[in-house]
């Protein structure tokens, strides 16, 4: 049974909902995802995550070397009539995804080779902007029994941003934290989904065919969102993204037509225990932190004009002067341009190269604008 396109995509791209309803947040919706999407209003999404059908044209049954039948895609969820009509397909949900992310929104897409590449030129054509391509290396991937290609380790992940200029959520320090303080690469290494996390049906068989590991959205979910935000999975399955969601404090939406994986997602979600809140907070980054002028600590007293600021070392020294600017053996300017021309180098950071006498020696200047922000009642902000 092949699977129908339920409307064009043209008018996916061109319908707006404005509605004063209370969302219908950390549920699973059940119906066809195009449908459902156009019931909720426009940029309500801070992220999507969507694991749409793959293609994956099979035409008979796998089977492995003792002839016994591999547990593969053969739902009729996963059938198209041709590549046009998923082509058609994909454009119309990617529509309204874009429809439903704020401004600043993202998306996550992902794929095997089947389809990852024509998500992706979809993605591009309408106005998404690719921010990266993400790899998931299984550790324990399925063989290729026939032996006629290489064995199939990965699927691709495309993360992109609502548009060129959105100001996307990028949880650096948490994840470069996470990779145990060295920058987080986009090639990831995570099981893929077995053991007690595989859902079973009542005869014992996989619930799901394609079910995601819950370690792939938690880092997902980690990377780019933040408590409290909300996430929508137009492709919902068995809840996987719904399951992370809850347990990491943000919101969802699911959205699935097969009414045996909404009941299986509901009874799963339902057995999830949120983290405390203080346990999901990401790490406050540089980037995102407000601004504050080194004239502000003068301004309140956290400096005083004629205090001597000097280098690590204690070699250099500098002279505070009422406008915020430093006079070093009579050159004068910026923090930063001092530092600079002491050390004869074109750029310097003036706030972690001066220090000053602190507690238990000379500090940094830096720690300082920590403190500005808290008697200015400034917080981070993405």
């Amino acid at each position: 049974m092949l699977r129908s396109i339920s409307s064009p995509a043209a008018e996916a791209r061109g319908r707006s909902v404005k509605s004063s309803a209370p969302l219908p947040e950390n549920r699973v919706l059940p119906g066809d995802c195009i449908d459902v999407m156009r019931t909720l209003p426009d940029q309500c999404a801070d992220l999507i995550f969507a694991d749409p059908p793959y293609n994956l044209q099979l035409e008979h049954e796998l089977l492995r070397p003792n002839n016994t039948r591999v547990d593969g895609v053969h739902h009729a969820w996963d059938k198209f009539a041709s590549l046009a009509d998923y082509d058609a397909f994909t454009r119309a949900w990617l529509g309204e995804c874009r429809r439903l992310l704020k401004p600043d929104g993202a998306i996550w897409v992902i794929g095997s080779y089947h389809n990852i590449f024509r998500l992706g030129a979809a993605l591009q054509d309408q106005g998404f902007w690719i921010l990266n391509d993400v790899i998931w290396l299984k550790t324990n991937p399925m063989p290729n029994f026939k032996g006629r290609r290489f064995t199939n380790a990965h699927e691709t992940l495309i993360w992109a941003a609502r548009s060129a200029s959105s100001r996307y959520t990028f949880n650096y320090d948490s994840v470069k934290a996470f990779n145990d303080d060295v920058q987080m690469r986009s090639d990831w290494l995570i099981p893929i989904c077995s053991g007690p996390e595989r859902l079973k049906d009542d005869g014992g068989r996989k619930a799901h065919p394609t079910q995601k590991p819950e370690a792939l959205l938690n880092r997902i979910l980690i990377a780019s969102t933040r408590p409290g935000d909300l996430v929508i999975d137009p492709f919902f399955g068995t809840g996987t993204t719904g399951a992370a969601a809850k347990r990491l404090r943000r919101r969802f939406i699911g959205i699935e037509r097969d009414p045996d994986y909404v009941r299986a997602a509901e009874e799963r979600i339902a057995a999830v225990t949120p983290l405390a809140p203080g346990d999901v907070l990401p790490l406050s980054s540089r980037r995102s932190e407000r601004r504050i002028p080194f004239g502000t600590l003068i301004e309140l007293g956290l400096l005083q004009p004629g205090a001597v600021l000097t280098d690590a070392k204690a070699r250099l020294k500098a002279r505070i002067r009422a406008d915020g600017t430093l006079d070093c053996n009579g050159i004068k300017g910026s923090i930063h341009k001092i530092g600079a021309q002491v050390q004869g180098r074109p750029v310097c950071n003036g706030w972690t190269f001066w220090h000053i006498e602190g507690e238990g020696g000379i500090v940094p200047i830096d720690v300082l604008r920590e403190r500005a922000r808290n008697r200015l009642g400034l917080s981070a902000t993405s």
